[in-house]
């Protein structure tokens, strides 16, 4: 399967083609671990979550690295308020992250290097840069000489006149130049510190991620992912330092994803519209987030508001609706299930030529629109087809087991690159005609005084998400 993406290096669309085939290194920039994260750092969460599976998908073997930075201004001002210490901070928020992201359905990253656990790594780098002449010592700090660097802007596609701001650290007179940045920042009082060859300190931002993605992926990634706003200047940085000191490409595909406005506002602190992950799932399914962020192609802007929520709730309920019907169907028919394997193209034939014609032009449909700069809200259209065609399918007197099979599978197996079902799928399972049932009991056990009965039946249809109405024409029920 021939995949392309938009290299952001290039500016243009690139047939993927990684440099060991059937292997692919991916480094996606993870948090600054001081808070939990919000929806903006969300949303790479999400889509790199999705390339990576489909890379998977097609055949490939993914080292994926997110890295955590748990050392920074911010997690320094973080400890002090709370009054605690650094790593505490940080192993508070690294574990909300990964709570949080279970909950979004994400797979963890092969690996989540640490800076704190690569200092010696981080220094050696630094070490090297001042070698070649890249790097100064300067008052106790370290600073990337800019002007040495011939090809830097060349990712944000800016001259270097132009590429004053943004660094985390203020211009003063320690630089040469305003825009060179800092390697290594000398300790201050009270602050975390490590030993170096350059004084007590700790790393700079940018410098973390070059070392820990060259430990782990080697001197050149295949692909380098992470938010619009980390293109200039942390990516930029990156690859000024990488590549100074390899002398080889730090990747050879960039991605970057748009960003997320809240109510049509740019999302950001001096608002103060940010929305916390933690707090969004407690009121929004999970799923449905997940939806929400993979229904606008990653590179453009994205809003979020309750009726674009609200949207994605009712899209996931019905895409889970339909698994669900399929499977208790096909549990009632599975004494009937053919005896038969997968067919060329991965999907389970279904006895029925119509239906498998129709299911291979879904599944093509898929991947061409997948394996087209990752065109998710397309892919997403593809599984709604394939909805509508299983719910046509389940209305039919002569409904087969085998056809209902390569329904769900093919249903499941796109499911397995976007992730839109609920995880706990036997929560799903309880539908129709089991529900129904259930509501049958209940309402007998109500009429013979049994109330232990009734309030148990109640009690189960709440769990699972089963909503029960009073009215003139009965008891009707609904999922929430």
């Amino acid at each position: 399967m021939t995949v392309s993406l938009f290299n952001t290096l290039s500016r243009q669309k690139e047939t993927f083609v990684p440099q060991e085939p059937g292997k692919v290194k991916m480094y996606v920039c993870g948090p600054t671990v001081y808070d939990y994260i919000h929806i903006g750092n969300a949303r790479p969460v999400i889509f790199f979550d999705v390339v990576r599976r489909y890379l998977e998908d097609v055949g490939n073997e993914v080292q994926y690295v997110v890295n955590f930075t748990d050392v920074d201004d911010k997690l320094i001002r973080k400890a002090e308020q709370l009054g605690t210490t650094v790593p505490e901070v940080a192993e508070k928020f690294i574990a909300a992250f990964y709570a949080d992201i279970e909950a979004l359905g994400v797979h963890k990253a092969t690996l989540n290097p640490r800076v704190t656990e690569h200092i010696p790594q981080i220094i050696a780098f630094i070490q090297g840069l001042i070698d070649k002449g890249y790097a100064y010592m300067s008052e106790g700090d370290v600073y990337y000489r800019t002007a040495a660097f011939a090809d830097y802007g060349k990712l944000s596609h800016q001259n270097i006149e132009e590429l004053q701001f943004g660094i985390r650290v203020e211009i003063g007179d320690r630089k040469e130049n305003q825009q060179d940045f800092v390697l290594w920042k000398g300790a201050k009082p009270g602050e975390i510190k490590w030993e170096s060859p350059f004084g007590e300190g700790r790393p700079g931002w940018h410098i973390e991620c070059s070392a820990m993605a060259r430990a782990y992926l080697g001197d050149t990634l295949d692909i380098h992912g992470g938010g619009h706003d980390l293109q200039f200047p942390h990516h930029e940085c990156e690859c000024a330092q990488s590549e100074a000191l390899t002398g080889k490409p730090l990747s050879n595909y960039w991605m970057h994803n748009g960003y997320i406005h809240i109510n049509n506002e740019k999302m950001s602190k001096s608002l103060g519209n940010g929305i916390t992950v933690h707090e969004l799932v407690k009121r929004v399914k999970p799923n449905a987030l997940r939806y929400f962020m993979l229904s606008t192609h990653y590179r453009s802007p994205l809003n979020f508001s309750d009726e674009t929520v609200a949207q994605a709730e009712n899209s996931v309920e019905r895409i889970a609706n339909s698994a669900a019907n399929l499977k208790h169907r096909l549990a009632a028919l599975k004494s009937e299930l053919p005896q038969a394997g997968h067919g060329t193209s991965g999907l389970i034939p279904s006895g029925d030529d119509a239906l498998d014609s129709k299911l291979k032009s879904i599944h093509e449909q898929f991947h061409a629109k997948m394996s087209d700069d990752f065109n998710t809200p397309d892919a997403i259209t593809s599984i709604f087809d394939l909805v509508a065609e299983a719910n046509q399918y389940l209305n039919r007197a002569d409904a087969a087991a085998g056809a209902i099979l390569a329904l769900l599978t093919l249903l499941e197996r796109m499911d397995a690159v976007l992730g839109l079902l609920p995880q706990q799928q036997a929560d799903a399972e309880l539908l129709d005609a089991d529900i129904e049932q259930l509501i049958v009991e209940r309402t007998e056990a109500r009429q013979s005084k049994n109330w232990a009965r009734a309030d148990e039946i109640r009690v189960l249809l709440t769990e699972k998400n089963i909503v029960l109405e009073d009215t003139p024409q009965g008891i009707r029920w609904r999922r929430k």
